[in-house]
């Protein structure tokens, strides 16, 4: 969905060349890049889009991982979240731009143990 809206928009901004570029990150290399889909804004700088869909509403609670995390804090200007909910009724969405703490409360849920 994220995907798609994307090229529509480049290609109504005119930026065919832009919407062809767009990449699918997690589906093509798998996750671990900190986000989804790699997009353009209309003048060509970069948009790294971390997807968080649910069914539920658009204040259900969702997971964000400390690799999402740390990149919308290193790249803010080029990271968003897209936040898609309603998916299996009437999907929608919207964006929220760094600092994310700005929009929603942050509770780690777990720790890496290890030994030194």
């Amino acid at each position: 969905m994220v995907f798609q809206f994307e090229r529509e928009k480049l290609q109504r901004l005119d930026r065919p060349d832009l919407a062809e570029k767009i990449r699918w990150i997690s589906e093509e290399d798998g996750d671990g890049a900190g986000y989804d889909i790699l997009s353009f804004d209309e003048k060509g700088g970069e948009r790294f889009l971390e997807v968080k869909t649910t069914v539920g509403s658009d204040i259900t609670p969702f997971y964000i991982t400390r690799n999402e995390l740390s990149l919308s804090s290193e790249r803010p200007e080029a990271f968003r979240l897209c936040r898609v909910f309603d998916f299996s009724i009437r999907p929608r969405m919207f964006e929220l731009e760094p600092p994310l703490e700005n929009f929603v409360h942050l509770s780690p849920l777990s720790y890496e143990a290890s030994f030194s």
